[in-house]
């Protein structure tokens, strides 16, 4: 991680006009994007603190990972355009870079894939864990309870002042993740947990654990997974988010690595996050039919309708979401492959694509399908629950948040998290006793 003044001597000053008193703040400068702000001796210089309510104009870490430019619709990992590294790498490639910083040659990425294979499996007695839980429970409510108690079964990558046991944690939370959220799924279906197979790649296994069973042979199909392989790419890190950002604020406290991923997989769980493309789904059922969607896309554009169109658009990309080009056509080769013609959702979701990418309204504001409008036309096809897809998006993300979660635990200038506030409480005030209170 580098950074630098932006120039020998390029500052801002900022002026109290209530009191006169300025200050001059560095500006610094990263790789790419805007300059930043060093407001650190703020408080200190001015007796002020800032507010910034969701943290939309703060930094609050350096970060070599990930960069997005969401005006220009640019998202890299490690200086790679990610439609790069979905076209011509796989998950375990991409979770090596975002790990390790570069890709790796043959040899680093054989041993890779062998060391992560070997960490599949769970300790046994964590299949005991999950018959407490009721089948109908929430797969995120599972997979928060499951991954923090892996504290308690693996003792020896705890310690992350050691680097050996934080990469030890690395590849167990990597490794085991697909374990976790295919055993998830198992058990609400009252089917037998399935063992992972070393022989098959990442996406194929995780497949094979989500759909096989004891009574036939199941055969992955290559299409699915290589499509699955894309979806984990795709949503592997997307830098500082709620769920990336819950995870370095918990880190920073020096916790365990599987209680820092529980929280993350927590944050993950909230609908305006990883939820979209239940959200998605939903909204198709609402719509209920191709002929209504005329109706639909005028109460979208209706400012006083509560009605809002979900899997278009993008917070962060004010251009296209660079990852829904390759789920769109991902999301195809799984309809072709898998024959689709009379699924009638999935119908409506492709007439809704195909509408909204020639209506002006929608051009003009470049309110596109976005990557989770695909993943979850992707997931349904599967024939994964949509209560699954956002336990499939935390097994994406899981690289994503353990290499912020060590980036952060190695950057000399990190402390514990502690936000101020601005407090619009009562002032002071003296304690009454109970018989002269109103």
């Amino acid at each position: 991680m580098t950074d630098s003044p932006a120039s020998p001597k390029e500052t801002v000053t900022l002026t109290n006009n209530s009191s006169g008193k300025s200050v001059e703040l560095p500006l610094i400068a990263g790789t790419v994007g805007p300059k930043v702000m060093d407001i650190r001796s703020l408080y200190s210089d001015m007796d002020l603190f800032t507010y910034d309510p969701g943290y939309t104009s703060t930094g609050s870490c350096k970060s070599a990972i990930t960069y997005i430019d969401g005006d220009e619709g640019v998202l890299l990992h490690r200086g790679y355009p990610i439609e790069e590294i979905a076209e011509h790498g796989d998950f375990l490639e991409a979770a090596f870079l975002i790990l390790k910083g570069e890709l790796p040659n043959d040899a680093q990425r054989t041993k890779f894939v062998t060391d992560i294979s070997r960490h599949s499996m769970l300790n046994e007695q964590i299949s005991f864990f999950f018959r407490g839980f009721r089948r109908d429970s929430h797969p995120m409510a599972v997979m928060c309870g499951v991954v923090g108690a892996m504290a308690a079964f693996y003792h020896d990558s705890i310690n992350i002042n050691d680097p050996h046991q934080r990469m030890v944690a690395s590849y167990r939370l990597i490794a085991k993740m697909p374990t976790v959220v295919s055993w998830t799924y198992k058990y609400a279906m009252g089917q037998p947990f399935v063992y992972p197979r070393n022989d098959l790649d990442y996406a194929s296994n995780f497949l094979h654990m989500m759909f096989a069973t004891p009574c036939e042979p199941y055969k992955v199909n290559p299409t699915l997974a290589r499509a699955m392989d894309r979806i984990l790419i795709l949503h592997a890190d997307h830098e500082q988010n709620a769920s990336t950002s819950t995870v370095r604020l918990a880190g920073s406290s020096g916790a365990n690595p599987f209680a820092c991923i529980a929280a993350g997989i927590a944050s993950l769980w909230g609908p305006a996050h990883g939820g979209a493309n239940e959200a998605v789904l939903a909204m198709l059922h609402e719509i209920g039919s191709k002929e209504r969607i005329p109706e639909f896309l005028k109460r979208a554009k209706d400012k006083n309708d509560s009605f809002r169109l979900m899997g278009f658009g993008h917070r962060v990309y004010k251009n296209y979401d660079p990852r829904a080009k390759i789920m769109q056509r991902t999301c195809h080769e799984v309809l072709d492959e898998l024959g689709i013609k009379d699924e009638p959702l999935l119908e409506l979701a492709m007439e809704l694509e195909r509408i909204a990418l020639s209506d002006e309204y929608f051009i003009e504001r470049k309110l596109f399908p976005n990557v989770d409008f695909y993943s979850g036309i992707i997931f349904r096809a599967m024939g994964i629950p949509t209560q699954m897809f956002t336990s499939l998006f935390a097994l994406a993300r899981t690289v994503g948040w353990i290499a912020q979660w060590n980036e952060m635990l190695t950057d000399p200038e990190q402390k514990i998290g502690r936000p101020r506030q601005l407090y619009v409480g009562s002032p002071p005030r003296h304690y009454l006793p109970l018989h002269q209170r109103g």
